[in-house]
């Protein structure tokens, strides 16, 4: 397969829109990412305030660490496919 190095100048209308679609997916799988590691921190900090169930605190824990981890995970793979799309690299996604 031939790679896909075409300036902008050189992208027919269709090429130039299926690269912006694919700038906007990965905002919104961030944005994903974001939104569920706020469920996860709102779950941790209703697992906290339990007070009947000691040991569903710790699954509040593990909630608040998942939250940690799906966010600098969502980051992490944003700034990775930016970076790929950036030097027009869309081979392996």
């Amino acid at each position: 397969m031939e790679k896909e190095n075409l300036s902008e100048n050189e992208l027919i209308v269709r090429d130039y829109l299926a690269r912006q679609r694919t700038y906007l997916a990965n905002d919104r799988t961030l944005l994903s990412y974001i939104r569920t590691s706020l469920y996860f921190l709102v779950s941790g900090t209703a697992l906290m305030e339990v007070n009947a169930l000691d040991h569903v605190r710790d699954l509040g824990y593990l909630a608040f660490g998942l939250s940690l981890g799906l966010l600098l995970l969502g980051i992490f793979n944003f700034y990775k496919v930016k970076k790929r799309l950036k030097k027009h690299y869309y081979q392996r996604m």
